[in-house]
């Protein structure tokens, strides 16, 4: 196999990742990374060293937004930016386009000695446009879960809390202002030039709370003429008083009491080096892992979504997919037309040739059309000894189960003998779950999907999800009821989009815009293993990653192949995450044990899972960085354990051998007797296998 640039190989396009500045403001320390400005933390009045600290602020950056709800992303013209020891002043210019959207804006963000920040954003419009946002938005770190806030609005001061179960709609309208408790005194953060409210975020698995403006009562979308002027601030500081109010307002804005449901991480710990940026390998804190042998879960059953590019596996792909041991095969069926007829019987072959069973999300008519056809044949696949795992069922008019079509499906299914578990949900992200009111008497499951992707797009923003994936599991279990949840597809990139207002068009740039370059890179693989990690451990019934072979699966297609400029598989390659499930799957069944990760940016810079089947235990760390860590496991037996790592330094053999992270396939020159640390190379990911003694 040709090589591959060291980028594509660990995130999967060969382009320098963005730059990251350290700045600070009096007693605050930031990230600039281009005009995003990140992870924006408190540390004590007068104390020099400003390593840890509160984050008060996930980020501020300039968004726009198509009729779509599309991310134009911006592009720098001008950029300008003046340090001082504990000042900064940034002044740039930024241009979005794209086939309908031109727009530019002047910036400038200013962080004084004296402890303020501020982000001024003026723009105009060069074209007339569509647009559903235009202007500034503010992160607020979901770790202020549950925690008091008061908010000030044109009408008066409402004190509350920042939701702690995902608010399904926004929390708090109206925003003239936002004040919040520190260690060091209330952080007030000020906005103007629009009608600013807040959203919970973790409905798409964002870390965050956002501040924005223009709010989403108004109509949208909107023309905006060229010429059009967009000019809004946000300003950010420490109030003299240390006192903010309890909540005591009912009825407006936020909660007037604490709410159970999500476990939250502690708060990040931050420190003036870059995030991305590890300890050099070898003897340097570049993070530590602790595990005990406590179980606190069972893994839950993979699988893998039917490729979507519509041909049939070929049988050396059959042959390594079955290494992977999926639970199921997902495949989506749209009963309107025959066409699904095919696509079942080809699903109920891959399956049996994979040894899997089938999982269905279902597209009927509105009154259930098309669901007797379908237990038909479904008849017929259990008469030929084929299995039907579960069922998901939905409208065709939307992407939530309603009562018409699921209990049409339970006659039908009644009727045909069809023994199959039934559900639903949504079809898309979870946000459609929270909002919706489902029929839960008439539901077996409950399931939604997954992506990163919704609102930004960057290692660190993917990295950033992880952890909010386990907190839409408890909420959704909320939800239901207790009724299982079914995790899946979980994609890089979004598979549905409900909130378009037009027919989306395909990124010129990219095959198609589901397509992630990042896909068959090292990045992809950890942040796989970060998924599994808090959705297994959220307690998951049942999960479904990307899918056969392909751009959006575990491997490239060995038949049919075409190349493509921005995605540089070759045919038949193996994909980094290929071997981070196959090494799940060799413990599938067996037990989650109690994992916790302490690093720089933890955690941001380090994921871990570590399972146990009978006297059998693995651990897999993955580096989520762009530099090489050190990282110290304690907890675990270091007797008889071998390490093999997945990195660019066997990149040639990975790529191409299904086998290369098989403990029984012979001793490797990866394969090493350890000591509790682990050298790894930038995006690198360690597995650890070990037996317990008598």
């Amino acid at each position: 196999m040709d090589e591959l640039p060291l980028r594509v190989l660990r995130y999967g396009v060969d382009e320098p990742l963005p730059v990251r500045r350290p700045v600070r403001a009096g007693p605050f320390t930031a990230v600039l990374e281009g005009g995003f400005l990140r992870y924006v933390t408190l540390r004590e009045r007068g104390v020099g060293h400003p390593e840890g600290g509160q984050e008060v602020v996930r980020g501020v950056y300039a968004a726009v937004r198509d009729r779509n709800w599309g991310t134009v992303e911006p592009r720098f013209t001008r950029y300008e930016l003046q340090q001082g020891e504990d000042s900064f002043r940034l002044r740039c210019t930024a241009e979005h386009r794209n086939a309908e959207v031109d727009f530019v804006w002047d910036g400038e963000i200013e962080g004084t000695a004296e402890g303020t920040l501020t982000y001024h954003f003026d723009g105009r419009a060069r074209r007339t446009f569509l647009r559903n946002r235009i202007g500034l938005c503010v992160l607020h770190p979901m770790t202020l879960a549950g925690t008091p806030v008061e908010v000030e609005t044109s009408s008066g001061v409402v004190c509350g809390l920042f939701p702690a179960e995902i608010a399904p709609h926004q929390p708090f309208l109206d925003i003239v202002a936002i004040r919040q408790p520190t260690p060091v005194g209330p952080v007030e953060i000020r906005f103007a030039g629009d009608v600013f409210e807040m959203e919970d975020q973790r409905n798409w698995t964002d870390a965050s709370y956002k501040t924005y403006g223009t709010p989403l009562d108004l109509p949208i979308p909107v023309e905006i003429p060229a010429g059009t002027r967009v000019e809004q601030s946000v300003s950010l500081r420490v109030l003299e008083s240390r006192l903010i109010p309890v909540p005591i307002l009912k009825g407006h804005g936020g909660p007037d009491r604490p709410q159970g449901g999500s476990v939250i991480d502690a708060p990040l710990t931050l420190s003036p080096s870059l995030p991305g940026a590890g300890r050099e390998a070898g003897g340097h804190d570049g993070g530590r892992v602790s595990v005990t042998l406590r179980p606190v879960g069972t893994l839950p059953p993979i699988g893998l979504g039917v490729a979507s590019h519509g041909e049939a596996l070929a049988a050396e792909e059959i042959e390594r997919l079955r290494r992977l041991r999926p639970a199921h095969v997902r495949v989506t069926l749209d009963l309107a037309g025959t066409e699904w007829e095919a696509s079942l019987r080809r699903a109920a072959e891959e399956g049996a040739a994979l040894d899997a069973a089938l999982e269905l999300e279902v597209v009927a008519g509105d009154d259930g059309t098309g669901l007797e056809r379908l237990a038909g044949a479904l008849q017929g696949l259990q008469g030929d000894g084929r299995r039907v795992a579960r069922a998901l069922v939905f409208p065709r008019s939307g992407v939530v189960t309603t009562e018409p079509v699921i209990a049409a499906a339970r006659r039908a299914f009644q009727d045909a003998g069809v023994a199959v578990p039934l559900g639903g949900g949504t079809r898309a992200d979870f946000v459609n779950l929270n909002r919706a009111t489902l029929p839960l008497q008439l539901m077996d499951l409950t399931g939604y999907a997954i992506n990163p992707q919704v609102h930004a797009f960057d290692n660190l923003s993917l990295v950033e999800t992880l952890a909010t994936q386990a907190v839409t599991v408890e909420n959704a279990r909320r939800i239901a009821a207790g009724k299982p949840i079914v995790v899946g597809p979980v994609t890089l990139r979004q598979r549905i989009n409900p909130a378009a207002t037009a027919p989306e068009r395909a990124s010129t740039a990219e095959l198609s815009a589901r397509i992630d370059p990042r896909q068959l890179s090292l990045f992809a693989a950890g942040w796989t293993l970060g998924s599994v990690r808090h959705l297994a451990g959220a307690g998951a019934a049942s999960l479904t990653y990307f899918e056969t072979t392909g751009r959006l699966g575990v491997m490239e297609r060995s038949d049919g192949w075409t190349p493509h400029p921005r995605f540089l598989a070759s045919p038949g390659m193996l994909f980094p995450l290929y071997h981070v499930l196959g090494a799940v799957a060799e413990l599938a069944g067996g037990e989650l044990l109690e994992t916790g990760v302490d690093a720089p940016l933890a955690p941001l810079a380090i994921e871990a899972l570590a399972l146990r089947r009978g006297r059998r235990w693995r651990l897999l760390v993955a580096n989520l960085t762009d530099e090489p860590r050190g990282v110290a496991v304690t907890g675990l037996p270091f007797s008889s354990t071998t390490v093999r790592t997945l990195d660019e330094s066997n990149a040639r053999t990975w790529r191409a051998d299904p086998d290369f992270l098989r403990p029984s396939s012979g001793d490797r020159t990866n394969a090493t007797h350890w000591e509790g640390t682990l050298d790894l190379l930038p995006f690198g990911i360690a597995v650890v296998d070990g037996e317990l003694e008598d």
